[in-house]
């Protein structure tokens, strides 16, 4: 059965928010603070998932101290299902900037897939190092990833794809949750780009949730990136929404 867009679109922003939880988290009158010190903006922000009955401005005044007692720069997760509705609007008014849109692209089904990569499953700790060093992340990033993922109260399953010359090619994670299976930190070595590594992963990624019973997926990637987009268009991805960070520290956008 294909699950209505909209209904789908929020089952990727709810399971996605699931599988990015990290052991540093906390909630204030609805809305869910992320304090985690990895590199990974999802994981050290506001999600304003509940209106709340606090005013804007206590709230923020409060989600401000708890950064600030994490050594972090306060970062609102902005989507179309955030709270209250005018969210956007009123943080750009207090003249918040806003940056590093993503798409969340979903596969409405998992019928169809070919062919057959063979990947290699890793821990979640070696898969942290893995993609950190592939990143060029901190030693603190790369060990606060892995505690996250060590920790997560949702498996992350980490695989890594070999070259014919049993080179590092490409690597990525999935997350099934019942029906839905998310994709996450798919990277590829940079001397290897442009081969059909990312390609050839993804599809075997998808083909491991079909297997674990998953009957839908998604991903989030960055809004500028056309060459993923493209990639992941051709694996049968469409676009479901658009969110982004706002802040008004500098530091944030590094």
């Amino acid at each position: 059965m294909v699950v209505p867009l909209d209904a789908l679109a929020l089952r990727a922003e709810q399971a996605g928010l699931d599988a990015s939880t990290p052991p540093q988290e906390s909630r204030i009158d609805g809305w869910l603070l992320r304090l985690s010190p990895g590199q990974a903006k999802r994981s050290r922000c506001v999600n304003a998932i509940e209106a709340g009955s606090t005013p804007l401005p206590d709230l923020l005044a409060r989600c401000r101290r708890a950064f600030a007692e994490a050594g972090l720069p306060l970062i609102v997760r902005v989507t179309p299902f955030s709270q209250p509705a005018d969210l956007d609007d009123r943080l750009a008014a207090l003249g918040w900037f806003a940056f590093d849109p993503a798409d969340v692209m979903v596969r409405a089904d998992l019928q169809g897939l070919r062919g057959g990569a063979t990947l290699h499953a890793v821990d979640p700790a070696r898969y942290a190092d893995i993609v950190g060093r592939l990143r060029g992340s901190s030693t603190r990033e790369i060990q606060a990833h892995a505690v996250r993922l060590l920790q997560s109260p949702k498996p992350h399953q980490g695989f890594v794809l070999m070259d014919h010359d049993q080179r590092l090619a490409a690597c990525g994670q999935l997350v099934v949750d019942g029906d839905i299976a998310g994709i996450f930190d798919v990277f590829t070595a940079r001397e290897l780009r442009g081969r059909g590594h990312a390609e050839r992963l993804c599809g075997a990624l998808l083909r491991h949730a079909a297997g674990q019973g998953a009957q839908r997926a998604y991903l989030q990637v960055g809004s500028d990136n056309q060459v993923a987009k493209r990639l992941y268009a051709r694996l049968g991805f469409t676009f479901a929404y658009r969110y982004h960070y706002r802040s008004d520290d500098p530091a944030a956008a590094d």
